[in-house]
């Protein structure tokens, strides 16, 4: 059950994407009786908005009819390039109905620099663009227990206060660049990656030595190990529960892609981020894309422990 949204927006928000992030997203803001549109190329997730209370749109073009608010909830940057580009053109103090001024906001974890691009592309339509990464898995995202990393405009954030509110109760403002959300939210997930890894592994191990994996991951949460990621990714570990997913194995392996190429380009090896991106990979390789990322568990489970001169 997802808890309503923490503030009511007026007019509609458009939700462009209605995977897992899209349709929490659509959920909360419904219960919160904030009018909501939505658009995915899936019929399907059109009409799971609809019978939820939504209006499903057959089109970017129909979702910019009636939406005041556009927020997108794609998988990729190639993705909110192509919603970007579909904006209507807005000429500068153009008024009227026809020129309505969007707030368009992507929740999408990309690229630092492709985020900046999209920010300009969608201000140079005549909009106002908010950078705001989703820090968190669907389920918390639902629950309102995510945070959204906001880097926009001085004034758009003054002004705007109450859509980021109803997309995440905590929005830390991160300042005016596009791409400095990114750069944060990627950061926060290679140290999550690594920390949900690490628990993995502990369970793994712990389970060989012959401990009980459900008793061990209660006394590894009041130990000094501790970390949220065993709330939240334990239980499915344990219960060896990947669908449905909270965040996907193909997700994952696409941020850690990223992380590792801005590692590259700053002069980082990041070994752990790219043994975690290895481990995905694997994971792709047997058909698991689609599953949850605790599933990384499997692929610890597989690994054989090097011979001696190997470990040399």
């Amino acid at each position: 059950m997802s808890e309503p949204a923490d503030a009511v927006v007026g007019g509609t928000v458009g939700v462009v994407g209605l995977g897992l992030m899209g349709q929490a997203l659509a959920t909360r803001l419904l219960a919160a009786g904030t009018r909501t549109a939505g658009y995915d190329i899936d019929p399907a997730k059109r009409s799971r908005l609809a019978a939820n209370g939504g209006q499903a749109c057959e089109s970017l073009a129909a979702l910019f009819d009636v939406a005041t608010d556009v927020v997108l909830c794609v998988f990729n940057a190639a993705q909110a390039r192509d919603v970007a580009q579909a904006l209507p053109q807005r000429a500068p103090g153009e008024g009227g109905e026809s020129a309505r001024r969007l707030t368009v906001v992507c929740t999408s974890t990309c690229d630092p620099a492709d985020m900046a691009a999209l920010g300009r592309e969608v201000e140079s339509r005549g909009h106002d663009f908010i950078e705001m990464p989703i820090s968190g898995s669907s389920r918390q995202f639902a629950d309102g227990q995510a945070v959204g990393l906001v880097a926009c405009r001085e004034a758009v954030n003054e002004r705007r206060g109450d859509l980021m509110r109803a997309i995440c109760r905590q929005h830390p403002y991160l300042g005016p660049v596009f791409g400095d959300a990114s750069r944060a939210k990627l950061a926060i997930n290679l140290v999550l990656g690594v920390n949900r890894a690490a628990l993995a592994e502990g369970l793994a191990f712990a389970g060989a030595l012959g401990l009980d994996p459900a008793r061990f991951l209660e006394v590894l949460k009041g130990s000094a190990a501790y970390s949220q990621v065993m709330d939240v990714k334990g239980p499915l570990m344990l219960h060896r529960r990947f669908e449905p997913p909270q965040s996907r194995v193909d997700q994952s392996h696409k941020d850690f892609s990223l992380i590792v190429g801005l590692g590259e380009q700053v002069g980082l090896g990041l070994p752990f981020a790219r043994r975690y991106r290895a481990l995905m990979a694997e994971c792709i390789d047997r058909g698991e894309a689609h599953l949850d990322n605790a599933i990384i568990i499997g692929a610890i489970e597989r690994q054989i422990p090097p011979t001696e001169k190997e470990a040399q």
